[in-house]
This record gives structure tokens, sequence and C-alpha cells, in this order.
């Protein structure tokens, strides 16, 4: 009977342990699964992700690439879920005992009770024999024969014939990995909000419009943005913020960034303030909103052109309606700072996707050595896309793993 351990019983490893459990009992392969997790409790993160909602995977419905969902890793995550989709996802969770799912307008799909620990008890639920052993941090991983030798903070060993890693971000990197002469790829933060010191801005705290975001290097997004009592927050600074993690990073989270309030062209800015300054033009410029921005915005947006807002449309000169259609479209701030996302921390950076056969997510170097999840220099904007990296890549470990287990 080979052993096979499982380092981190996050939502890869329990949905590998899960995965594995299932082709035993189907194949009748002999194989024992245990999990060692560092904390005290599995399953800690997916508990709260999605706002304790868990946000489960997403319909890709408004995602034009892959690559528009994973800045890094989605040649990997083209090819994983093509083995296992978002579909896939869940007809397993469905049969595991999940009542339902809602998807929303944005691709975010959700179990339809909106509770977390639903797919938290589930998933426990499946992972079969498998047993968990908590407060188990791994501090060394040697090759020893056919197998390997673990090493625990704790003073404790174990040897197991297969590893799978699925210990999530690591932002001080992976020591137990050190001597395996695997590549990895430093990790920074990724899905942060901003914090932005402007107080005319902050006093709009609560506002939730759709924009164009913008910082230097071409990096881009677009979505509901929340103003809040520190800065910037909602879907667009989530996105951006992945996009550019390793240059805020690099930058000390200190950056110019543009916001486009108007969501379109300059050209087509120009021709809707037009319009209402000729229809208006004994309006008062504070009461003739365009691109239905909420009235608060609209005066901040006059503020930040140098326009009073005392004046009527039709008194505007050509440098004033220039200023508003160039403040309506690229209003530019500094970010001073990141902060959090609550407790849903994701990481840019890993362990180098070269380093594992993408089919298999077995290590090239190291036969009997796999790696699933966030562990990986895989990672995705918000929406779901994080959770479903962990589904496919920890499945395809297991789908791989229960092959061996024959042999």
């Amino acid at each position: 009977m080979r052993s096979i351990a499982i380092i981190g019983a996050g939502a890869a490893g329990c949905f590998a342990a899960a995965s594995l459990a299932g082709s035993i009992a189907i194949t009748g392969s002999s194989g024992t699964v245990c999990i060692y997790e560092a904390g005290p409790k599995p399953l800690a993160k997916l508990a709260v992700t999605g706002g304790g909602r868990c946000n489960l995977t997403n319909t890709f419905q408004n995602i034009r690439s892959i690559e528009e969902a994973y800045p890094r890793g989605f040649r990997l995550m083209k090819r994983a879920l093509k083995e296992f989709s978002p579909e896939d996802t869940l007809q397993w969770f469905a049969k595991a005992g999940v009542k339902g799912f809602s998807p929303e307008p944005d691709g975010c799909v959700f179990p339809s009770s909106q509770d977390a620990m639903e797919i938290v008890n589930r998933l426990l639920g499946a992972i079969g024999g498998a047993s968990i052993h908590t407060g188990k941090k791994l501090l060394s991983l040697s090759p020893q024969g056919n197998g390997w030798l673990l090493g625990f903070a704790d003073g404790s060993s174990s040897k197991a014939d297969i590893v799978l890693v699925t210990s999530g971000g690591a932002p001080n990197g992976l020591p137990f990995i050190d001597g395996l002469d695997i590549p990895w790829v430093r990790c920074v933060p990724s899905l942060f909000t901003f914090t932005i010191n402007d107080p005319g801005l902050r006093s709009l705290m609560g506002l939730v419009v759709p924009v164009r975001l913008s910082i230097p290097g071409g990096f881009r997004s677009e979505g509901p943005l929340l103003i809040t009592d520190w800065g910037l927050s909602g879907p667009a600074v989530l996105k951006i913020s992945s996009y550019a993690a390793r240059r805020l990073h690099e930058s000390g989270y200190k950056e110019a960034l543009a916001i486009n309030w108007a969501s379109c062209s300059q050209a087509d800015a120009e021709l809707e303030v037009k319009g209402i300054l000729a229809a208006n033009p004994q309006k008062l410029l504070s009461s003739a909103v365009a691109f239905a921005l909420p009235q608060r915005l609209w005066k901040h947006i006059l503020q930040r052109a140098g326009i009073r807002e005392d004046m009527r449309c039709g008194e505007l000169g050509s440098k004033g309606f220039s200023r508003l259609v160039a403040t309506l479209c690229s209003d530019q701030y500094r970010i001073e700072g990141r902060s959090h996302f609550r407790e849903e921390f994701v990481t840019a950076g890993g362990v180098d996707l070269q380093a594992v056969n993408p089919a298999t997510m077995e290590c090239r170097n190291h036969p009997g050595l796999y790696f699933a999840g966030e562990v990986l220099d895989v990672d995705a904007i918000t929406g779901g896309f994080n959770l479903q990296a962990a589904w496919s890549t920890a499945w395809l470990a297991a789908r791989a793993i229960s092959k061996t287990l024959d042999q």
C-alpha cells in the first residue's frame, strides 16, 4: 500500500484528497492519504472567501481570454481548464451534496445557500479515509529511497511514497524545498485595495461607480469602483492590483493612477459633454451631470477641473471644456500604499511553472513530488478564478497520482 502526504489542508489540498478518495474507491487501488496542515484547522481561508459566501468558481462568460483572468500562469490554466472546467467543478460539488448554485451577472458562482461553510463541510465529507493532522508545519522534505522523509516543526517525522505540496502562497518562500533545486518565483502580494490621500476623493466614501483604471506600464482594468475612507476598492481596483502586482511591489506601492470616470474614449466624452452644454445653456454646470454620474462625484470632477459650480453651461469656454473632458477621462491620483483585501490574501509567485509537468503537476526534477494550487506561480483576478485554479490543478495532480498507485 502506497502512502500519500498532502502538505496543506486548504482548497487544493482537500480537493486533491477528495478526488483521490473517489479514485481509490472506484478503482480499488491501494493507497493511504494523510493531510498535514500548519494551522489549527483545515479550509480556514475557504470559509471566509467571497465574504463568507464562497465564490466557488466563475462562468468565464465575461472573460475574453484566459490571460485576462490569469495574469500569471495563463498557459498552464488554459490546459488545466480543458481537463477540469468550471462546469466540472459544479458537477463535482453537486455530486458531493451541494444543493444548487447561484451564478451572478459578473460570472461569479456561489452556492445557493450563500454559505461558504456548506462548501467546507461537503469537501471535508468527501475526503473519505484521508486523515487530517493540524499544527503540523513542514520544515524539511528530503528524498529517501523511492519515497520522501518529512520533518515537522514539532520534532516529529513521517515517511511517504508520494508528496503533494498544496501549502498556498508563501511570501517568505518554502524552506523545505530549498535543497531540492526547484526554481522559485519570488512572491509578492496581489488583490489589494489602494490608499489614496486625497481628502476630496475620500469625502465621497460609499459611492460605487463603473470606471476604467490605468497604471503606467500598460496596466488597465474596468468595472465597479468603490470609494472608501482610505482610498479606493472594488472589483476594478482588485483587478488592476493583480495585473500590476509586481510593478506596484517594486515601486513600494507608490504609483500614479488614472481614473476614467466616463468609461469611454475622449472623443465620446467630448460628444456627451457638448450635447449637454448645448441643450442646457442656462443650467448650472453643477446640475448638468454627464454620464449619469452621482451629483456628489460630478461636483468633485468640476472642482478637479478648476471649474466653478455656479458657472452656467453656456459660460464654459474652450479651455474649461478641455479641462473638464480631460478630468472625466483621466483624473490623476497617487497611490500611497496598499491594504489587504480582508482575509482573502493572494500572492503572485511560487514554484516556477517550468519545474512542473503541466499535464500531471509532477515536479520534473523529482518523480513522486507534486504541486497544486497557489503554491504554484499561478494567480488570478478576483471573481472565483483563484479557487478554480486550485480545483483544476489539484484534480490534475490527483488524477496523475491515482494512476501511479497500481504500478
